[in-house]
């Protein structure tokens, strides 16, 4: 009698793991085509963005900060904070508001394909008001 429940537990729980990695791989591919195609707009090659911690360099850098922001990633506590300030500055490159900017810190499998499939551009430009009379 309790080989037939264990044997009928291990099974369901393995079906169970199989749709989660593959819902979990669904988005990671759909979180990747999303950094490619957002990569290219930024002038950034497009495999960049399916480089694990590369793609991170690349978002700092497309986000317009130093390079240290890239080093806060790896630091506990502190890498939640880098990730809302790179993802906001990157919405703001894309002419975008902060709100944009959460989307994409907390859903990332949605905004981050929205902004590369979507009609968003690129805006490098950076807006200073110093010598302009």
């Amino acid at each position: 009698m309790r080989s037939e429940l264990d044997s009928s537990i291990s099974i369901q729980g393995i079906s169970g793991t199989n749709i989660e990695l593959f819902v979990t791989l669904g988005l990671t591919i759909l979180i990747f085509a999303g950094f490619w195609k957002m990569f290219e707009k930024a002038g950034k090659p497009g495999w960049a963005g399916i480089i694990p911690i590369y793609n991170l360099y690349v978002l700092v850098k497309i986000s317009g900060n130093a390079w240290y922001w890239f080093a806060l990633f790896f630091v506990p506590v502190i890498n939640f904070f880098a990730t809302l300030k790179v993802s906001i500055d990157i919405a703001g490159k894309f002419n975008k508001g902060i709100l944009f900017g959460l989307g994409l810190t907390f859903l990332s499998f949605i905004f981050y394909p929205l902004l590369g499939f979507g009609g968003y551009q690129y805006n490098d430009a950076t807006t200073s008001t110093g010598g302009i009379a």
